[in-house]
């Protein structure tokens, strides 16, 4: 059987964390005023005691390291455990949500998906975000926060060596972990947190300087680094002046490079940053997918390109990005466009950056695989060896990457069936299944409100989106192989 108690122990270290982290929107909340602290009071209190009862009962395991095993079971108790405390201020204070809406925003949050279940009031029309406490609203933005950094630091330090989706292939550059995953996770969590920061500060700077109030540049800077896309406004966006949307572009895109590469950078070697096929590839996409939209544009003679170049610009970013922000209704560019939006969402960033879906890295395996099986088809006496920039690819990592891509369809499909017979319009359920397993944040469908919550969809719905967000988050497999008999066996 797999010992419990070093994951137990961590997992309570980390709610301790949480519930301090409480702390913030607290005193928010307590200095402009508003009853809510209290909701956050009890939540921390919770929260904390929770935490330090269980690394109190298991600290006997400390110093023990982590199997691979463990790293499996760890990497999916923090995202679906931690949301079930995130979630307390949501239930006990403002906005006063059910279980299941509350740990619906809670996942939403952590696994940097950006989907709200927070919409105006559908009898008074009264705004959601706009009118939640500060704190709350803050809360949301922390939760997105934390979710990206930590994501980033598992893809560097567990996804590696648990050869998740052919990880393993990065394990070298992004320090080799095996059989010393704790004592190394520190080191390396320590940069990041610092690059992190920074880029953050950076980002909640140029907001501020745009214009935007100091809470709210300090909430899009939370939510836009970690590319997760709550904001604190129901028109997200649209409520910003057109400068804001460009500085948002910018540090959606920092945010989608690997964060690797930042580490090197600030050690002062910056040319592994610009060598990356990765970085270099996914760049392109973003500007062909940029200048598709606008040549139609242009072409169809309906809306002038010069008009909506920074929409455009801004609305394929935030998708390629899966941060989820938006600025106009983009159904009303036509299907080319919208084909094209739907098509980015599911390519997603770099490894190691806070962007989920499937990976630049693995379409760029997966053409390099095309391109070798051509040239044995014309050569077949030829030795071809398969290479991903310069260096060559080994069969397990490309049958990782095949396993990936075949277990993402299936289980997409496998979802958006689901979704249409829980009660689902079928656009909902197409567009739910693909923002939920690529964490995006949008939805499209007649239950969906106007300024896109997701409030009026079926508890079912709810929970099928949640399974989809956790499974998305956590790269599938190292979800799946939890509920393999073999995996729980000595």
């Amino acid at each position: 059987m797999i010992d419990l108690r070093p994951i137990v122990y961590i997992l309570g270290l980390l709610l301790v964390v949480l519930g301090g982290l409480m702390l913030l929107p607290l005193g928010l909340d307590r200095i402009t005023g508003h009853g809510n602290w209290l909701a956050f009071l009890s939540a921390a209190t919770v929260t904390t005691v929770t935490g330090a009862v269980m690394a109190l009962t298991c600290s006997n395991a400390t110093g023990t390291g982590l199997t691979v095993k463990q790293a499996f079971v760890l990497t999916t108790a923090v995202w679906t455990i931690l949301p079930a405390f995130g979630a307390l201020p949501f239930m006990l204070g403002e906005p006063g949500l059910s279980a299941t809406d509350a740990y619906f925003e809670a996942v939403s949050g952590m696994t940097t998906t950006g989907t709200t279940i927070i919409g105006p009031d559908a009898e008074t029309g009264a705004p959601g975000l706009d009118l939640l406490p500060m704190g709350t609203n803050l809360w949301r933005g922390m939760l997105q926060w934390l979710g990206g950094l930590g994501i980033v630091i598992v893809a560097l330090i567990f996804l590696p060596v648990m050869k998740v989706g052919g990880m393993q292939f990065f394990r070298s550059e992004g320090f080799d972990t095996l059989g010393k995953i704790l004592p190394r996770a520190f080191e390396i969590s320590v940069g990041l947190i610092q690059i992190y920061a920074l880029i953050t500060v950076a980002c909640a700077l140029a907001f501020r300087a745009l214009g935007m109030s100091g809470f709210e540049a300090v909430m899009h800077a939370l939510t836009c680094v970690s590319t997760g896309g709550f904001s604190t406004r129901d028109l997200s966006f649209a409520a910003f002046p057109e400068a804001s949307k460009l500085v948002a572009v910018l540090f959606m895109l920092m945010a989608s490079l690997p964060f690797i590469r930042y580490v090197q950078v600030m050690r002062g070697d910056v040319a592994p940053l610009f060598r990356d096929i990765q970085v270099r590839a996914f760049l392109r996409w973003n500007a062909v997918a940029v200048g598709l939209i606008l040549f139609i544009a242009w072409w169809q003679h309906e809306i002038a390109p010069e008009r909506i170049a920074t929409d455009v610009l801004f609305n394929v970013v935030t998708v390629f990005t899966g941060t989820g922000y938006a600025s106009v209704d983009v159904t009303l560019w036509g299907a080319f466009a919208f084909t094209v939006l739907l098509t980015v969402g599911l390519i997603g960033g770099c490894t190691s950056s806070t962007v989920c879906s499937v990976k630049v890295f693995r379409y760029l395996i997966l053409f390099e695989a095309v391109k070798v099986q051509l040239r044995r088809l014309r050569h077949p006496s030829a030795a071809v060896q398969m290479r991903y920039g310069g260096h060559p690819v080994s069969d397990d990592v490309l049958d990782s990457v095949i396993m990936f891509f075949t277990l993402f369809v299936l289980t997409f499909g496998l979802l958006v069936v689901a979704l249409s017979l829980s009660g689902l319009s079928d656009s909902a359920a197409l567009t739910g299944a693909w923002t939920s397993l690529a964490n995006i944040g949008p939805v499209w469908g007649p239950e969906v409100g106007r300024t896109g919550a997701v409030d009026g969809f079926p508890p079912a719905s709810k929970w099928l989106l949640i399974a989809g967000m956790i499974l998305g988050r956590l790269e599938l497999l190292s979800v799946y192989v939890l509920f393999m008999a073999r995996f729980w066996r000595d």
